[in-house]
């Protein structure tokens, strides 16, 4: 099922496999979906956590293509993704 956080697990499955680490901005990952991050996305942690199954399509767009949020820097507003 395609959702709105489907174009950013298609940018992350398509950086070189040998990348380890990208860094971020929200208003980057808004580009990427062509949309805007919901309110929760600006100060909750919990909305930015690794989940593989569930109603959270956000984190199963990062975790489907190998992914996951190490930290979130809400002050500068970015996410830093590790390969997992």
């Amino acid at each position: 099922m395609t959702s709105k956080y489907t174009p950013l697990e298609n940018y992350l499955r398509g950086l070189p496999a040998n990348q380890r680490m990208i860094v971020l901005s929200f208003e980057e990952i808004e580009r990427i979906i062509n949309a805007t991050l919901p309110s929760s996305a600006y100060g909750y942690q919990q909305w930015w956590d690794h989940e593989t199954e569930g109603n959270h399509r956000n984190k199963r767009a990062w975790a489907n293509a190998g992914w996951k949020v190490e930290s979130v820097d809400f002050n500068t507003k970015q996410a830093r993704f590790v390969r997992r």
